[in-house]
């Protein structure tokens, strides 16, 4: 029968955790279990993001979990999630561009109306061609935008300068980051420290 505890567990295995590269710059992330897994086979180590420190799988297995700390826990485990990991031989960096999909968009817009800076749940938001597409607007990341119902729905099959709205920022491809799939939310703030762009509010912009 599964425990309170054993649910705990399993969220934090499912959280997500900051792969750097060899050269401390990120480049992936992943989750707490793949990252003790790859810990474990001596394909990274564990970062202490107070002290930079860097930790074996046994030496992290060992330190002790400080009161009131969020735990993994079994019978005979009660160890810390990793925020974030180093690997031990990888120093390239990632150059491929982000995927124009709906997911992410969303993640670009980060759930915002981009005309009336409403945030809301993905049910209540669609993707909206800035130019319409009977008008020749493509489906790209430089044409298309997220609204809410009601800006959609009086933008319509018209161009932003003929309904009078304005756009919050102009439409832009971003760049790849290792935060791609990630909303905000599910980022630790831990991570500020090995990349300046993790605190902007925009994934990939600038």
């Amino acid at each position: 029968m599964h425990t309170l505890e054993d649910a705990k567990s399993a969220a934090l295995l499912d959280r997500a955790t900051l792969v750097l590269n060899r050269s401390w710059r990120p480049v992936h992330v992943t989750t707490v279990r793949r990252a003790l897994c790859m810990v474990f086979r001596d394909a990274a180590k564990v970062v202490c993001t107070e002290s930079l420190a860097t930790y074996t799988f046994r030496d992290w297995l060992e330190l002790p979990v400080p009161p009131g700390q969020t735990a993994i826990r079994s019978p005979s485990v009660r160890m810390l999630p990793p925020e974030v990991i180093l690997l031990t031989n990888f120093d390239r960096v990632p150059s491929h561009e982000a995927p124009f999909t709906r997911r992410n968009l969303f993640l670009r817009d980060d759930f915002t109306c981009q005309y009336c800076g409403r945030r809301c749940t993905s049910d209540h938001l669609s993707v909206d061609h800035v130019l319409p597409r009977s008008r020749g607007g493509t489906t790209s990341w430089e044409n298309c935008v997220l609204a809410c119902v009601s800006c959609n729905a009086r933008k319509a099959d018209r161009t932003i300068k003929e309904v009078g709205l304005r756009l919050l920022r102009p439409p832009v491809r971003p760049r790849w980051t290792p935060y791609l799939n990630l909303r905000p939310s599910q980022r630790m703030p831990s991570w500020a420290q090995f990349a300046s762009d993790h605190k902007r509010r925009h994934f990939g912009q600038g």
